[in-house]
């Protein structure tokens, strides 16, 4: 599934094309994808200026000057074409811009989404409304992560993928940054201290800048809109390297599988 890293990369790649364009055709090409798509999708957009893009934990914003917000999701395989020399059979939403642009959102196994919402409404969206803070933005702090891991006796694992606890995180990412903060990630969440969370909060943030700077990590169907594959994989220090040596040197990764997610970690330098 496309994660923080690979939305934001989206984001990115769509506003060179988007920003400041108006929308000349807008076409949903089936009636639904995970939920059924706006009716009135087409009237709203048609015409209107693209004033700019952002992102909200795994969920991209398009907003327009008629106050509208196209948000998506590109759910397990979506992705964004530019320009595509011609459209297939899971391109399900079509814009073209007064410059004579072509984007079509591409979900072969239609789990992502498509919601037109009022911009000033965007904090009531129910997926965003307990979200917890975005973890690239200052809102993710030792004490916002003590605050809310006190008493807690999930694994540190399971609540940080609890995007009411910090918004965005995916299962890459969280293996990731806390074999850099050096955690064991099935400890107690309440038992982490506060000199680990005060590893956690940068490491999250070095991991993701890291990724989104690599584009991402293109494990089966996500690519950017350019077309390119995202490469932070080849950067992976333990997710998907179990038997291989942790980049800590003293150990090997070990992999156990928890709710249907693999866990990656070294044993020798997570505590």
């Amino acid at each position: 599934m496309p994660e923080l890293p690979e939305v934001e990369t989206t984001v990115r790649g769509l506003a060179p094309v988007l920003e400041g364009r108006r929308l000349t055709l807008v076409e949903a090409r089936r009636p639904d994808l995970r939920r059924a798509i706006p009716a009135d999708l087409r009237q709203r957009l048609t015409g209107a200026t693209v004033t700019g893009l952002s992102r909200r934990a795994k969920y991209g914003l398009i907003h327009t000057d008629r106050d509208d917000t196209l948000v998506f999701h590109l759910g397990m395989s979506g992705r964004w074409r530019v320009d595509p020399e011609e459209l297939g059979a899971h391109d399900h939403l079509l814009l073209e811009t007064d410059e004579g642009r072509r984007l079509a959102l591409n979900d072969a196994r239609r789990f992502g989404s498509l919601d037109l919402l009022l911009t000033a409404a965007l904090a009531d969206f129910a997926p965003f409304a307990a979200m917890g803070p975005e973890p690239l933005g200052p809102a993710l702090t030792v004490a916002h992560l003590a605050e809310r891991l006190a008493g807690r006796i999930a694994p540190i694992k399971m609540l940080l993928l609890d995007q009411r606890v910090v918004a965005g995180l995916g299962n890459i990412y969280v293996c990731e940054a806390l074999n850099v903060a050096r955690i064991d990630p099935r400890k107690v969440g309440g038992a982490v201290t506060r000199a680990a969370l005060g590893r956690l909060v940068p490491a999250i943030g070095q991991v993701l800048e890291a990724a989104i700077l690599a584009g991402g990590s293109t494990l089966r169907d996500y690519a950017r809109p350019d077309g390119q594959l995202g490469y932070f994989s080849k950067q992976f220090r333990v997710y998907g390297r179990e038997g291989e040596r942790c980049p800590c040197g003293r150990g090997v990764v070990e992999r156990q599988v928890d709710g249907g997610r693999s866990t990656f970690w070294c044993r020798a330098c997570q505590r």
